[in-house]
């Protein structure tokens, strides 16, 4: 049972969340808890129609995005189910956390209730605002208010012919408010971005030092003293002093003091550590002046808090740093983050030119209606990017190589692409003309960009921000052994999830035990199997402990399954119970991902007249998991009791029979 699937994964994720809110239910039922049905779906819905897809992964963010977003958006009830909504969203995070499904890097259960405590005060006027409301909620809600049964198709199709005529009155107010805030809302069902490969960063000390090593950052803190507290006179132009632009060239060594130049701002060097420093609110100008910023003093103190700040500034130095006429300093600031993430998680040094063919794609709509070439205008972009590049890595954001690029970045360039093949690194498709051309330049020695330790984790911190999922070797260090493992499954790949596992190993004493506690507490039996295979896969000594599990009691089934699946020969001298229970597991993992219909179409393939018997023996077997044999006893072995017994009739004639008994011959 997963809790995060791809965008396409459609019926995955409908059976997920089917299992989920049926489950939820049951426990909120035993409990009496709040639980809504149509709420708990809602939530779901919210949550894999995001950025990050991760159903399980909630924050304060996530929290208000459903309450005061979603659902006055999308969700269509009467008012008191909605007013419900807060209560049922609460019993939905304390179940997920019951049940080892949380993800330990979103907010703790207590952090959570806060937050839907701090946001039920804005509820109500979330509701009540149709500006806050999609087109196709307010209709759908109209028609419910007005007594229409929402299931009638016949009775939604009549409602637009039924709303002109009269007959279904609406808040003609409220729609102009509905569509008007249409063009300026974003839309909620954000487009899901890549998953990140895990990032391992060096010791923090390391980072420190990098950061206190920057061109940057001592640049902009000499900067910083150069102005002074009495600050510098500027011209009535608004620039330097041409004496003043010479020496501050001298003291931060951008090479441009000897120049023979009329004025300041042919200093290209100076102007653009100067719009850095005024972006990163170092200085600023006042009354023909320029002063150094007050507040900007514990900053220019702390390296590694000035590189954060220069890093981020650095996406506003478009204008700054490119001189007209320019396509790419329109969308720098839009274009730039997505180049830098391409490198993100690469294990070899990318080629420059990959990334400009993607830039490229993008430019190209800006080229103004003159007589240059295209080509000219495609050479201005590359030069244009290797000049930002070497910002960068001025910064310390980014490592600038020159040779051969990896096989990997031509590997996908090669022979006949399909309509749906997607080979910019920003998704878009790449022409033919530009793969021909780049598999030419990737055979020969080009400029190559990898990102440094400061740079990755600068990265990692913006598409935090963006509520992406950004996994970092280490972070799991103090979560439970379920939710480690539900994140390692899903989350990380092998390597990266055998070096995770060691390091929460390493904090927590070396003992596997609460692993496998986690997995016998496990209630479903998909998610406990596979946190089984994950453990057996990158654990040498849960690999080699798993012959001796067969016999436990909890874990003996999914074991003997594993077994059977690594080709071990004492699975195929399994006696009639174990069997048995194999085969119990195997259907009970079916009811899990595909529901009770698929559990006994499957059944009456295997068995045929014999289904109900096997279904029997299987819910007679005694199987460990008792909530999922609950689910088996109660979804579909009673159904398929209830068919197999159809009704007995009292003796007597059938009808039409006219009062012959059965089996007697009609007289001639």
């Amino acid at each position: 049972m997963r809790t995060w699937f791809e965008p396409h994964e459609d019926e995955e994720f409908e059976a997920a969340k089917d299992l989920l809110v049926r489950r939820c239910l049951v426990w909120a039922g035993e409990r009496g808890m709040a639980a809504d049905p149509l709420v708990l779906e809602a939530a779901l819905d919210s949550r894999h129609r995001s950025v990050d897809g991760r159903l399980a992964y909630w924050d304060e963010a996530q929290v208000r995005r459903f309450l005061l977003e979603w659902i006055p958006r999308y969700v269509t009830a009467h008012r008191d189910e909605l007013d419900t909504a807060p209560g049922s969203l609460m019993t939905l995070l304390r179940y997920i956390a019951a049940k080892g499904l949380r993800d330990p890097r979103g907010a703790t259960l207590a952090e959570l209730e806060q937050a839907v405590k701090a946001a039920v005060a804005d509820y109500p006027a979330a509701l009540d605002d149709p500006a806050r409301m999609g087109i196709a909620k307010f209709w759908a809600q109209t028609a419910l208010d007005n007594g229409i049964d929402l299931t009638d198709l016949k009775a939604l199709e009549r409602l637009p012919r039924d709303v002109e005529a009269g007959r279904v009155p609406y808040d003609a107010e409220a729609l102009d408010r509905v569509v008007e805030a249409r063009l300026g809302r974003p839309h909620l069902d954000e487009q899901r971005a890549f998953p990140q490969p895990p990032l391992a960063l060096p010791p923090a000390r390391e980072l420190a030092e990098a950061a206190a090593r920057s061109d940057v950052v001592r640049r902009l803190t000499a900067l910083a003293d150069w102005v002074g507290a009495e600050g510098k006179t500027l011209t009535e132009a608004g620039h330097l002093r041409l004496a003043d632009a010479r020496e501050l060239a001298g003291l931060l060594g951008t090479g441009e003091q000897d120049l023979q130049v009329r004025s300041a701002v042919d200093l290209p060097g100076v102007g653009l550590l100067l719009a850095w420093a005024t972006h990163a609110r170092i200085v600023r100008v006042s009354k023909g002046r320029l002063l150094r910023v007050a507040k900007a003093a514990p900053l220019l103190r702390d390296p590694e808090k000035l590189w954060s700040r220069a890093f981020e500034a650095y996406f506003e130095l478009g204008r700054d740093m490119l001189t007209p006429p320019s396509l790419l300093w329109s969308v720098f600031d839009e274009l730039m983050p997505d180049v830098l993430n391409s490198a993100y998680g690469m294990a070899s040094p990318m080629p420059v030119a990959r990334l400009e063919e993607t830039v490229w794609l993008v430019c190209q709509d800006y080229i103004p209606s003159d007589h240059v070439p295209e080509e000219t205008w495609r050479d201005r972009v590359g030069r244009e990017l290797a000049l930002a590049m070497e910002a960068l890595a001025e910064l310390g954001a980014v490592e600038l190589s020159h040779g051969v690029a990896d096989a990997l970045y031509s590997s996908d360039l090669a022979g006949d692409l399909t309509a749906d093949d997607r080979t910019a690194d920003d998704g878009l498709p790449l022409p033919a003309e530009a793969r021909d051309r780049l598999l030419r330049r990737l055979a020969e020695p080009g400029l190559l960009v990898r990102l440094t330790p400061l740079g990755a984790r600068a990265l990692r911190e913006r598409m935090l921000a963006e509520g992406r999922n950004a996994p970092l070797i280490g972070e799991l260090a103090d979560a439970s052994a379920a939710e480690l493992l539900g994140v390692l499954l899903e989350h990380y790949p092998p390597k990266a999830a055998a070096q995770e596992l060691d390091g929460w190993l390493a904090a927590h004493g070396g003992d596997p035990g609460p692993l496998l506690d986690a997995v016998r507490a496990c209630s479903f039996r998909t998610r406990a199997a596979a946190m089984l295979s994950l453990l057996a896969e990158i654990h040498p000594g849960l690999r080699s402990l798993l012959p001796s599990l067969r016999t436990d009691r909890v874990l003996g089934p999914m074991v003997l399954m594993e077994l059977a699946q690594r080709g071990d020969q004492a699975s195929d001298r399994l006696g009639a119970d174990e069997n048995l229970l194999v085969t119990t597991e195997g259907v009970l993992g079916l009811l899990e991902l595909a529901g009770p219909e698929k559990v006994q179409e499957q059944l009456r393939a295997m068995a045929g007249p014999n289904a109900l018997a096997l279904v029997e023996a299987m819910a007679a077997s005694g199987h460990p998991a008792q909530e999922s044999m609950e689910e088996l006893r109660t979804l579909v072995a009673e159904p398929m009791r209830a068919r197999s017994h159809p009704l007995r009739f009292v003796p007597g004639p059938r009808p039409g029979a006219r009062g012959r008994t059965a089996g007697r011959k009609r007289k001639r």
